[in-house]
């Protein structure tokens, strides 16, 4: 018989839940946008930040933050065409927000 390498889980954990702190799950999803990142400069794109990939992802989460494990498959599945696209279309709002704000 194979000897499990799951670790059963004990009632006392169990009650406690043991969930991630705000700024542990931050940091996670930090990471995970540098990681993104660093796929995309291995495909050639170079200067992209993880800055710039959660501004990409997170663009869909107006009304809300979604559960984490649609988060983190947004980030994960994040194809270079799409983060392309969201830079370009970018880069034409920013000088139609300045306008407006300096109309102001």
């Amino acid at each position: 018989m194979r000897e499990s390498f799951l670790k059963s889980v004990d009632a006392e954990h169990q009650q406690q839940g043991e969930l991630l702190e705000q700024d542990e799950v931050m940091r996670c999803i930090e990471d995970l946008c540098n990681s993104k990142a660093a796929e995309f400069n291995m495909y050639g794109y170079e200067n992209i930040t993880g800055e710039q990939v959660w501004a990409c992802v997170s663009e869909d989460y107006r009304r809300g933050w979604p559960r984490l494990n649609k988060l983190v498959n947004d980030i994960m599945s994040l194809k270079a065409n799409r983060f392309m696209n969201w830079l370009m279309l970018s880069v034409y709002k920013d000088p139609e927000e300045e306008s407006h704000t300096q109309k102001s």
